[in-house]
């Protein structure tokens, strides 16, 4: 089950993202201020009871435009295409909430993520030398126009 994360997620959100991200994990500060902030939308997948993963997507009211800021599945929860159901949610709430394209930077060394994101149709536009730090590692930026997105599923809609 996926639904809007709360302060009270905090502590099951950064046990994966320490976990996920051990050399560049967000302080338990930076989640919160992203959890409590009016910008972001934050959900997490809770699976027998526990938190499993979680995303989130800050878009400014009125704005064109969100930006994936995190997506993470815990270690034992991986490959069960948990990772497309939370962006899958993202994409959603980009969409309720009008925006035209999504932005995100993945590590340059993630085939799984960066497949994963061109699977749905984002693209890479560009990439940010040793971004991720401390490992000197370059993010790739992809976006997803989703206005070309949702004229394709009108689309395949049609009758034929």
């Amino acid at each position: 089950m996926i639904r809007t994360a709360t302060i009270d997620d905090l502590d099951g959100i950064m046990a994966i993202e320490n976990a996920s991200f051990p050399s560049d994990a967000w302080s338990e500060n930076a989640m919160r201020a992203e959890l409590e902030g009016e910008h972001g939308h934050y959900v997490v997948l809770v699976d027998d009871g526990r938190i499993a993963g979680y995303a989130g997507l800050r878009h400014l009211a009125g704005g064109r435009d969100s930006d994936v800021q995190t997506i993470a599945v815990s270690a034992d929860a991986r490959g069960a295409g948990h990772g497309r159901a939370l962006l899958t949610e993202l994409l959603s709430t980009a969409v309720a909430r009008r925006a035209r394209e999504v932005f995100l930077e993945v590590r340059a060394d993630n085939p799984v993520a960066e497949a994963l994101y061109s699977s749905e149709g984002f693209v890479e536009i560009g990439r940010r030398e040793r971004y991720y730090q401390p490992d000197d590692i370059d993010a790739v930026v992809m976006k997803l126009d989703l206005r070309h997105r949702h004229h394709e599923a009108r689309r395949d809609d049609e009758p034929r």
